[in-house]
């Protein structure tokens, strides 16, 4: 079993900044890809960006690529999503993901391939 909490979510300006942080806890050995998710009331959940162990394979939806930015510190069992130049339709709950299985080399984007989440956290911008 893997544990994962977000931090770090709340209400920004448009072309603002918000970094959120997940902590990992429990079996964070058997992890080996991280993934950030968003999902907006009444729409899919989707991927936002996605990173395996070494970090070697990244992936990054196209509406956020150039202005996210995915990381961990795994010192710590913690990463991050930096959000940079926030639009309004970046406005959604956030969640922090993990999977046990490896990355294909096009990146780790299919949700179904993620056991473990988070609770998520409330990304708001405002126009």
């Amino acid at each position: 079993q893997v544990w994962l909490v977000e931090s770090g979510g709340g209400l920004v300006q448009a072309a603002g900044s918000l970094t959120l942080s997940c902590a990992a806890s429990g079996r964070t050995f058997s992890i080996n890809a991280i993934g950030w998710f968003r999902q907006a009331p009444g729409k899919e959940r989707e991927v936002v960006a996605a990173m395996n162990m070494n970090g070697a394979i990244t992936y990054y939806a196209d509406s956020v690529k150039g202005r996210f930015t995915i990381s961990r510190d795994n010192s710590k069992n913690t990463r991050y999503l930096q959000m940079k130049n926030l639009k309004p339709e970046d406005t959604a709950v956030y969640y922090c993901a993990a999977r046990e299985g490896y990355c294909p080399g096009n990146g780790c984007y299919d949700r179904a391939d993620y056991k473990y989440w988070g609770p998520g956290t409330q990304v708001t911008v405002s126009s």
